[in-house]
């Protein structure tokens, strides 16, 4: 029998000692009067004498982080929702059923305390147990000491034991959820309101990716899982709901890297009667006070760079590539010839923007917007009234990744469907991620679309630049792992249950 299973066989057994005293090994309802949290913000000031002059009672749980016993009395460490606090057992004050109990517990248990408050000699605030109780057994061990996980797939495949081992961790989820609540807010204090579209669609669109297929057996009929939620936002748009967001899952058949996951969130929103010009000046406000509610900053540290969210620089796509361009003579991004000679593209549209995703993209580290796209990589975006070959669209970058794009809607039916067959055309060429045709989009488009902009930003990228996570994975609970196999666990249970009969 390995050291793993001997420990599993021991903390099993134990389950019957606590039954034995009278406990449940997995309790029910629990009524604590404080939480960990709220005891050290009301009484981390609060010195020793007053606590021993005005004894303050509290009921309180968690689960056991640190366990020292010596002799006939101990000290514990009970974390709950991120907050840390010592409890001191003692012998003669507990009890003989308590204290039996006391000598059983685990690290990793979860336990209820009824005491009050004082300080150790060392001054640490604690509570000073008066009863025990028993509410959750662990049959597993801890990671060593709750210094956390080293394996990084253990990590994102075992999340909950990740929160358990890892205040970092937790702390990254928590930053997570506060950069959607200030995206909500900040929108809906601008008119916008939260709606839901389909996940699954007959027709995929909104963006260049290839979908997930699923199949409807009672219709009889495939559906994708969409990659993005665009066309159905707009469809309200014309329906006259004129601000309209949703925090919505897309999905993506395609690689898995440090900065894509198969799953993702993103953050997309309209508003009718603006363009991209009032986009990028909303994006700026948007962004830099998301970095503030999130971190207490606009500036915030991403590996050795401090990016400036109160600063965002704005660039054309051609004056970027002029600026990073790296050949042996300046870049000619207005020549069709040029473009088309420094890449393999068929078109200097979309040449232009092979050529700036690979000598521009990753030398955006600060924040920056690139603005004025070519029409062939833009089929939903309206075009420059100055400059037909470009759209009106913009991308925001930060630490050489994409985190957003937006762009005026194009609301032209006609023009909608010649940009679709132009996608077919390239669909035709091998492109499998070339845009379809969506004859009811165009149905809805007839109706009228007013001026409308929209903007997509991905929530799992902005929130890795907020928490200074390198990899996607490390900011979604549940990323797309490989599937692991049997791991053995309920047949070992089966095996000890047997055994006690």
């Amino acid at each position: 029998m390995s050291l793993e299973d001997d420990l599993l066989r021991q903390r099993h057994d134990r389950i019957r000692e606590i039954e034995t005293l009278g406990f449940r090994p997995y309790g029910h309802r629990f009524d604590f009067s404080h939480s960990l949290a709220t005891v050290l913000a009301e009484y981390s000031s609060v010195e020793a004498a007053q606590l021993d002059a005005n004894r303050v009672p509290v009921k309180v749980c968690g689960r056991l982080r640190t366990i020292r016993r010596m002799g006939k009395a101990g000290f514990a460490h009970l974390t709950q929702d991120g907050a840390q606090l010592q409890i001191y057992v003692k012998k003669d004050l507990v009890g003989e059923t308590d204290w039996k109990l006391w000598e059983l517990i685990d690290l990793g248990d979860i336990v209820g305390a009824d005491g009050y408050l004082f300080r150790t000699r060392t001054g640490e605030l604690s509570v000073h147990v008066e009863k025990l109780y028993f509410l959750a057994k662990t049959l597993l061990t801890m990671p060593e000491k709750f210094h956390g996980i080293e394996d990084v797939e253990l990590r994102y495949r075992q999340r909950y034991l990740d929160l358990i081992a890892s205040p970092e961790s937790r702390a990254v989820f928590v930053t997570r959820a506060r950069i959607v609540a200030s995206l909500r807010r900040q929108l809906e204090t601008r008119g916008f309101i939260e709606v839901e579209t389909p996940m699954m669609q007959p027709l995929y669109g909104g963006a260049a990716a290839r979908p997930f297929v699923t199949h409807h057996n009672t219709l009889d009929i495939d559906l994708y899982l969409r990659i993005a939620p665009e066309l159905y936002l707009k469809r309200l748009v014309v329906g006259g709901l004129d601000r309209v967001y949703e925090l919505n899952r897309n999905f993506r058949n395609e690689g898995i890297s440090t900065q894509h996951n198969p799953e993702f969130t993103m953050l997309e929103f309209y508003q009718a009667y603006t363009d991209y010009h009032g986009l990028m000046d909303f994006t700026c406000e948007l962004l830099k006070q998301v970095a503030i509610d999130a971190t207490g900053s606009a500036a915030v540290q991403y590996g050795d760079d401090t990016l400036d969210f109160g600063n965002i620089r704005r660039l054309s796509m051609r004056e970027a590539v002029r600026e990073f361009w790296t050949g042996p003579e300046p870049a000619r991004p207005d020549d069709a010839a040029w473009l088309l000679a420094n890449s393999h593209k068929a078109t200097a549209g979309e040449a232009l923007t092979d050529i700036f995703e690979r000598v521009g993209e990753d030398k955006l580290i600060q924040p920056t917007i690139i603005y004025e796209y070519p029409v062939e990589t833009s089929p939903l975006s309206k075009q420059n009234p100055d400059n037909p070959a470009f759209v009106d669209r913009f991308e925001i970058y930060a630490a050489g990744m994409e985190i957003g794009n937006a762009y005026t809607e194009l609301n032209d039916p006609q023009e909608q469907r010649r940009r679709f067959e132009m996608q077919l055309g390239m669909r035709e060429r091998g492109d499998e991620e070339a845009h379809q045709m969506d004859e009811d989009y165009i149905r809805a488009m007839s109706y009228g679309l007013p001026p409308t902009g929209g903007e997509g930003i991905g929530i799992d990228r902005l929130t890795m630049l907020l928490t200074n996570s390198k990899s996607i994975r490390d900011v979604i609970l549940f990323p797309l792992l490989r599937p692991e196999g049997d791991i053995g666990l309920a047949a070992k249970l089966r095996e000890l249950d047997t055994a006690q009969g």
